[in-house]
């Protein structure tokens, strides 16, 4: 029997990659369900050449394209989830969540009680709303995998591993292109220099966010979330390399190590298919790569956003839909040219200190509904600032 899958953001780097995998073992799966925001040219031909009947254009401008674009009838058009009932009317086995950005966590939630598994790629879904998620997940008895590296990487080593034996967890940071850059030069960056990953092929925005190392405080906070431990218990080490993406050490004295290539297909794989199921065909054991590899503290003086973590609480809070906001809008700006790097930097710190923020680290979340509201609000205040 094929395994059905439906995939949200299908046209993301991450979604592309998905598929990539599942069109390499086409009889094995049905796609029931792609999405994408804008990209409804791509979309559409994604669901032609994998014979997918239902997808969902969210972008309003572009749902009302994709209907001109394509007139045919083999294609259902949906432009929201409200029918996701009717699009998907038995679990699937399978669910990618791979929108970006907070937009992703109202679709997230939504599609948990129709998957018997959900693997999600989406931050935001678990740095704002884990809380809501995770209720979720354990109403519909929906299996959930992080798929980002660091996190997946967390996930395997934990396995059949009790929470209480662990005495610290390491995520590792790449540094991003600017790890060996002095900071008084943050100033002449261009944004042509921010978006030169040295290892990982990615989005612009979370590009961004590894040369700020703002993807490392959203990290830890979703390392938090998902494995119930105290943020006192988490650090962030420094690995040009990308080969190692999380250390584990434990009470009794071992340490676990995870290393793969820095290629995104392999914890896609490994979320996609069961354990042993199929092969992933990877690069032999680089000995020079093993031999050169290098773990040092983050330089906080230079990359300081890290120490917004120091000021968060421990419980999940509404804050952290603050932070994710601020730092959307922040990257966005710069993109257009409107600030430097050096300005993106310090206005994130300044803005998500302000004293009219702070008292929504003592808020919890409680719907969906209040998370979009106080995105909103925080994108208003952003423009009466003028920046």
């Amino acid at each position: 029997m094929k395994k059905k899958v439906a995939i949200l953001g299908s046209t993301s780097s991450i979604g592309k990659s998905l598929l990539d995998i599942i069109q390499k073992d086409r009889k094995k799966f049905k796609i029931e369900l792609l999405t994408a925001n804008t990209n409804y040219k791509d979309l559409i031909n994604q669901a032609k050449q994998l014979n997918v009947k239902n997808i969902v254009v969210t972008d309003f401008k572009s749902f009302e394209k994709s209907k001109k674009f394509y007139k045919g009838k083999k294609i259902n058009i949906f432009k929201n989830f409200e029918k996701l009932s009717a699009i998907l009317p038995k679990k699937v086995d399978y669910v990618m969540s791979a929108i970006s950005g907070i937009g992703g966590l109202f679709p997230t939630y939504k599609i948990i009680k129709h998957t018997k598994l959900i693997a999600v790629a989406n931050k935001e879904s678990i740095v704002c709303g884990w809380s809501l998620i995770e209720k979720e997940l354990k109403k519909n008895k929906t299996k959930f995998i992080p798929v980002d590296s660091e996190h997946f990487s967390i996930f395997s080593l934990l396995q059949s591993q009790n929470i209480k034996n662990i005495e610290k967890i390491y995520i590792t940071a790449s540094g991003g292109p600017f790890i060996n850059l002095p900071s008084k030069n943050f100033s002449k960056i261009k944004i042509s220099d921010a978006l030169k990953h040295p290892n990982w092929k990615m989005g612009n925005k979370i590009t961004i966010d590894s040369a700020t190392l703002m993807n490392k405080v959203f990290e830890v906070i979703e390392a938090k979330n998902i494995f119930r431990i105290d943020y006192k218990k988490i650090s962030i080490l420094t690995h040009p390399k990308s080969y190692v993406h999380a250390i584990v050490k434990f009470k009794n004295g071992l340490i676990k190590i995870l290393a793969h290539d820095p290629d995104m297909k392999i914890p896609i794989h490994n979320s996609l298919y069961s354990i042993n199921e199929k092969n992933y065909d990877s690069k032999d054991l680089n000995l020079k790569t093993l031999n050169n590899l290098t773990f040092k503290k983050v330089d906080t003086k230079k990359f300081f956003l890290v120490k917004l973590l120091n000021k968060l609480p421990q419980y999940s809070s509404l804050y952290e839909t603050v932070l994710i906001t601020i730092n959307d809008y922040l990257v966005f700006k710069f993109l257009e040219r409107k600030i430097n790097f050096q300005e993106l930097i310090k206005l994130i710190n300044q803005i998500s200190n302000l004293k009219e923020f702070q008292k929504f680290k003592k808020i919890r979340p409680t719907n969906l509904k209040q998370i979009y509201n106080l995105r909103d609000y925080v994108h208003l205040k952003l423009n009466t600032l003028g920046i």
